[in-house]
């Protein structure tokens, strides 16, 4: 394996543990996560692995493949910097339980695509840690320890939702998840047997949310939450009653927040119904709702969400936190080159660099390798 002979080059013996964790997609249920909300994520055939010896020093110790040079040496947290914030982000909120580590990291999730690299590293790393230490974590509790670095740590204000889907999903299922009460279900996602398949269009117009426009819809929703007098939008039972008590911006994020929570049970009606052809208007509406109410869609997404659609997808809508990054399609396996060659030609049409396109199938959350 790849990673275990960095490994051992860089540190002159093997790692104890190695573990991967996916990234994700989510299917349905954008920015309701942080406003205690529903989510339809999966997991993505794509992930980060982490191999990982314990130490006993303090020291830490991290190697990446994707980054130049060797091992970047920390004493101590503080010393964190660009991507090993992360890993040490893991390790900071673990605190006396982990004293220092030396690790390395291999990762295939395409950067920058809104695939949630970034949780995938924290749950791979969390999930080894708690392996090494027998420090007997739930896969909720390896989710929740991810965000919790994330947010305190590297400052991103970001919801359980992805970290949650590395750590629980199965093969072959999507995960519907409250983000309140932290219940959830594998719901079955079985698109081959209905002649579907789920394809990815990386837009290569990347992004970076931390501390910036995501961090603004956030704080609207939660003033929109004071004003209305509930403790999250989720909370919100009459929307035409609270839309005349909020203004611009505010009104906006709410109707939908709101009416986003109503389309994720609705499609997992669907599911559970094995309504699996049916579920593409959903989507479709999801999209029209990020663009106009959440603001978070760019040029390149809604070119690649209305040409996949007219090329042939049962429906279509960005994905993640938006401002770039991808959109995901629902298309009949027959008509995929159809879709991609209808994407490809608007983007170029437009002057937009080309589209990347990952057709994903639901893979399995974080295990050991």
């Amino acid at each position: 394996m790849r990673i275990v002979e960095a490994f051992r080059a860089a540190y002159g013996a093997s790692p104890e543990t190695v573990w991967h964790a996916p990234g994700r997609v989510n299917l349905i249920g954008e920015h309701t996560d942080y406003n205690d909300g529903f989510v339809l994520p999966f997991a993505v055939p794509w992930g980060v692995t982490a191999a990982i010896t314990p130490r006993t020093d303090g020291t830490i110790r991290l190697l990446s493949l994707q980054a130049d040079g060797g091992p970047v040496t920390m004493a101590s947290h503080d010393e964190s910097t660009g991507w090993t914030r992360y890993v040490v982000g893991v390790l900071a909120m673990l605190g006396d339980r982990v004293s220092g580590a030396d690790i390395a990291i291999d990762g295939d999730v395409p950067q920058g695509a809104g695939l949630s690299s970034s949780a995938a590293l924290e749950v791979a790393v969390a999930s080894a840690l708690n392996d090494l230490h027998d420090l007997g974590l739930t896969p909720m509790e390896i989710a929740l320890l991810g965000q919790k670095a994330e947010n305190d740590f590297v400052g991103m204000p970001c919801g359980i939702m992805d970290q949650a889907a590395s750590a629980l999903c199965e093969e072959g299922h999507a995960l519907f998840l409250d983000c309140r009460s932290l219940a959830s279900r594998t719901i079955p996602l079985d698109l081959a047997s209905h002649g579907l398949a789920m394809l990815i269009i990386d837009t290569q117009a990347h992004h970076e949310h931390a501390g910036g426009e995501y961090a603004k819809r956030r704080a609207e929703c939660e003033s929109a939450a004071r004003k209305l007098g509930v403790s999250a939008l989720r909370d919100v039972t009459d929307l035409p009653a609270a839309l005349e008590l909020l203004q611009g911006d505010e009104r906006r994020r709410t109707m939908h927040v709101v009416t986003e929570n109503h389309r994720v049970e609705a499609l997992v009606g669907l599911l559970r119904a094995g309504a699996v052809t049916e579920i593409g208007a959903l989507l479709n509406a999801s999209h029209l709702s990020l663009r106009d109410q959440y603001e978070v869609s760019s040029p390149e997404l809604d070119v690649a969400v209305e040409a996949a659609v007219k090329g042939g997808a049962r429906g279509a809508r960005m994905t993640g936190g938006g401002f770039g990054g991808s959109a995901i399609a629902l298309v009949p396996v027959d008509r995929l080159d159809r879709v991609q060659e209808s994407v490809a030609a608007a983007y170029a049409e437009r002057g937009f660099q080309a589209p990347r396109f990952l057709p994903a199938t639901p893979a399995r959350g974080a295990h050991r390798v």
